[in-house]
Parts: C-alpha cells; structure tokens; sequence
C-alpha cells in the first residue's frame, strides 16, 4: 500500500499516476488530548486503518498526482536518527574531499555513531529545499528512510524488521563546515521525505534496493542497500538500545558516494526501487 498526505492533509490511496482520497477513514482514529502521545497516530494504527483506506478507495475522489501537493508522509516523527558514512565509498570520499571533511576526521560509522536531525526540518516532495547559506557549499544525499511502526526497545538484529511500518525516499540535505552534523543537518526544509509511504510488505527485505539520484539530468549518485555497512536490521537494533523509537520515527540509513553540491534553480531528482520517484526544487531561503 501506498500512502500520500497532500494539500491540506489529505490522505490518499497511491494508484499508478493517481491518488484516491480516504481521508474519511482517518475518522477512526482513536480521540487524542493534552499532553498528546510522542508516537505519530496514523502510523501507530497503521494496520488497523487498513481495511478502512481499502473501503474508502472504492468511491473516493481521484487526483492525478502531478496536480496534488506532496506533504511528508508522516506528519508528526517524534524524532529523525540518522546513520552518517554508512556506505564505504561515501567514506573513502568524505575522507578524500576537503568540502566535505574540513579538516576534521571523518570516522567509520562504527566508531562515530548515530546522530539526530530535528524534525522541523522536515518537508515533502513537493516543498523546496531552501538554502539559507548560500556562501558554503549545500549538498545533496538521497537515503533510503525507514519508518518505525511500533514501539522499540533494545530490539534484536533477528527481530528488527518486525517493527518497520514502510519506507520512503529520504534526502538528508548537508550544509558543509566544521560545526557538529545535526546543526548543519537540521535547517529548516534539509529533511526531504517522499513521495509518499510504502507498506513494508510492499518493499519486503530492504537490502537490494537501487538507489539513485541526479542533479537537472546529470548523474551523481547510484548505488545499492546491499552496500550499506550496517544494514536496516542492525540501525534499528543499535538505535533501539539506546533510545526507545516510536511508531513515526524515521531511521535515515546512510547515503552513498557521489554527493555533491546544489544551488538555488536546481531540481534533485530522487528515485529508489520498490518506492518510487521524487523531483524537489531548491530555491533561497
């Protein structure tokens, strides 16, 4: 199943080039209050809702989504953990290139660990990426991303899969310079996510995906999961020992080789197999 939040938050039922919407079975939804829960409601009740999206596909309104405007498919992550270097020759070339190092070292994935963008740095496909230092270099990095479906704790590498809810494309916008990754990582509109969610039966193992990315047509970045140095099951059972993830929590897994700079004008094209395909503009802040 695919998902699209788009307009005004509405929810739809991907179909080819369309989308149905079932935003009336959103009415199903179990009634929240104050303090409100940390976990993203639609995807915590993801399976229950099922059926409902199912039956509301039979009559709903068609849209062509050329003509609809792509929101992040999860509205409300708790939180955004992101894996840095985890393909071996994206380290080779953050070790090799000076814009992306700064003479700092860039250590094995391993070794470094994970780190956390804010969510209000979160957009969907159709939302421009927006550079607001545009005296440093911006690059792109397309990541699969991972969306939690239920509540891990200190989960196992065997058992992991068990608690992705679906995938999206992410793009984990990197504004370069010496400061820590998860300040230059976090700018407002430097999470991309889209262009919609995909069920995790849809995706089954989410190694082996095919990965790639161009700049206005020109090619930078191609390449596979199954190069990933720690896979989608070992992330989330080293994330989920040392924080509990939530349904709607988004695990970014690492881009590849081939990152490189974009500038206000460009259009990121973004395509992962089994997902689909995004086109994001980057414009000023």
């Amino acid at each position: 199943m695919k998902i699209a939040r788009f307009d005004d938050n509405r929810f739809g039922l991907v179909d080819g080039d369309e989308v149905i919407d079932v935003t009336s079975a959103l009415s199903a939804l179990p009634a929240q209050s104050y303090p409100f829960p940390r976990a993203d409601l639609l995807i915590e009740n993801f399976a229950a809702l099922r059926p409902g999206f199912e039956a509301a596909a039979k009559n709903g309104a068609r849209r062509k989504l050329a003509d609809v405007k792509l929101l992040a498919p999860v509205a409300n992550p708790g939180k955004v953990v992101a894996a840095p270097v985890n393909y071996k020759k994206h380290l080779d070339e953050a070790r090799a290139d000076a814009g992306i190092h700064h003479q700092q070292q860039v250590g094995e994935i391993q070794k470094v660990g994970l780190f956390l963008k804010a969510t209000s740095s979160i957009i969907g496909a159709s939302q421009s990426v927006l550079i607001r230092h545009d005296d440093r270099r911006n690059d792109h990095e397309i990541e699969l991303a991972v969306i939690i479906g239920k509540t891990a704790n200190c989960v196992s590498k065997e058992d992991a899969l068990n608690y992705i809810a679906g995938y999206a494309i992410g793009l984990d916008m990197t504004v370069r310079g010496p400061e820590e990754r998860s300040l230059r990582k976090s700018l407002d509109t430097f999470t991309v996510l889209g262009p919609y969610f995909v069920s995790a039966d849809e995706v089954g193992n989410p190694s082996g995906l095919d990965l790639e990315l161009t700049v206005d047509g020109e090619a930078r970045q191609k390449a596979n999961t199954r190069d990933l140095v720690l896979d989608v099951p070992t992330l989330i059972s080293w994330a989920s020992s040392f924080y509990t993830l939530h349904p709607g929590d988004i695990l970014l897994t690492g881009t590849p080789e081939g990152v490189g700079p974009v500038l206000p004008g460009n259009t990121i094209r973004a395509t992962i197999a089994k997902i689909g395909t995004m086109d994001v503009k980057v414009g000023h802040a």
